[in-house]
């Protein structure tokens, strides 16, 4: 799959620590020809979500809905993120499997939501959607959302990251607010990229089994004239083990590092001659069993809708995955490039736990590296993700409103 940026010139997914979470789907299959005859299916036609993907600003007492109109949901999974910390939404599908429901009341202010959700259709093929959108903020007040989630274990480059829902113009005030840090103690500074999104990262990757604490004091500081925040609270996570991955992409290898385990080699199948991946240290953000990819989302027409791609890991926001790949024929892994941009794995529909797709799934955490070499294209953008471990220590410090 390849970035919208690169073929429609459509921004970047904007910030991470919320918008990441907010980005569309994205994917990737073989080859340019559509996958499936006809007119590809666009996931509303599928599954139907209420509020829209990545609305803003969605008041209290708009009430969450999903449906399809045939077949039935399979699951369907709602999280409400405050301050990083999660809270599940329980309701219920109905009788007929046709639609899903909020037990509750009205939606919370300054809050994150997330739905995913799984249906099967008459033939028994299933699909996967995913949405989220975020709730009013009251007027003169701003709110950072930001990545990792509260007491999350995380892998060695987890980079900290912020993405406030209003412009900040005061930012060594807001920068000054935060304080991130670490046991054992490394030094930790912040970057901007822009005016709205701020990320913090130590020289070089965590060590395994560091403690890292964020400190937010942002209550009452003002971010740009008449704005002041509402934060006031303490979150931590926790660094696992170090599992840092190296994509090659002209030998369609990847060599997985695992602390200090020997070595594993897998073959995969990187982006294709016209549609190359990019280069340089990616990390993982979003985990799914299964999603639904579709190219008109990062920038393509119709050539691919593929409604269940087993074990996604999401490496960029403009849609650069990890993911399962049960479409293209198995002696395709190791030998040839094929895909829009992704990083396939053979797999099986519906994923299996032992195939490569899903054995490195199974030991994926979000923050673990992967970093792509040789490939015939230019370096991931340092805000595109997390990328900012491709900038050296001096330049990412130098975007630092403190310094």
């Amino acid at each position: 799959m390849r970035d919208a940026v690169r073929r429609a010139r459509a921004a970047l997914a904007a910030a991470l620590a919320g918008a990441a979470l907010i980005a569309g789907l994205a994917g990737c299959t073989p080859g340019g020809e559509p996958l499936f005859g006809g007119k590809p299916r666009s996931p509303r036609d599928t599954i139907r979500i209420t509020p829209e993907d990545r609305a803003k600003d969605v008041k209290p007492d708009t009430r969450i809905e999903v449906e399809v109109p045939d077949g039935r949901l399979e699951r369907v999974r709602v999280v409400r993120v405050e301050d990083a910390d999660q809270h599940e939404v329980t309701g219920r599908i109905a009788g007929d499997g046709l639609s899903w429901r909020p037990d509750g009341g009205p939606l919370r202010l300054a809050a994150k939501y997330t739905v995913d959700a799984v249906a099967v259709d008459g033939d028994g093929r299933r699909s996967a959607r995913r949405t989220s959108f975020t709730t009013v903020v009251p007027e003169h007040r701003f709110i950072g959302y930001f990545k990792p989630e509260n007491r999350s274990t995380v892998g060695t480059g987890m980079i900290v990251s912020f993405s406030f829902n209003r412009a900040v113009s005061h930012r060594a005030a807001v920068e000054r607010a935060i304080k991130v840090t670490s046991q054992p103690p490394v030094e930790v500074s912040g970057h901007w990229f822009g005016s709205q999104r701020l990320d913090f990262r130590p020289r070089a990757y965590w060590k395994p089994g560091t403690r890292v604490s964020i400190d937010l004091r942002l209550r009452d500081v003002e971010a740009a004239p008449g704005v002041f925040g509402i934060q006031h609270k303490t979150v931590g996570f926790t660094v696992g083990r170090s599992q840092v991955s190296t994509v090659d992409a002209e030998a369609h290898t990847m060599v997985v590092r695992r602390d200090g385990a020997k070595p594993v080699r897998v073959p995969v199948s990187a982006g294709a001659p016209k549609t190359t991946t990019y280069n340089g240290k990616m990390v993982v953000t979003e985990l799914y069993d299964v999603t639904r990819m579709d190219g008109r989302t990062v920038g393509f027409g119709g050539e691919y809708d593929i409604p269940d791609v087993p074990h996604a890991m999401r490496l960029t926001a403009s849609g650069t995955f990890l993911h399962g790949n049960y479409w293209a024929p198995a002696d395709t892994f190791g030998s040839v490039n094929t895909s829009h941009g992704c990083i396939g794995l053979r797999d099986v529909k519906g994923g299996s736990p032992d195939t490569p797709g899903g054995w490195f799934f199974d030991r994926t955490l979000v923050g673990d590296v992967v970093e792509v070499v040789n490939s015939r294209d230019r370096k991931v953008a340092p805000d595109n993700g997390l990328g900012g471990w491709n900038m050296d220590w001096d330049s990412w410090k130098a975007g630092s409103a403190l310094q």
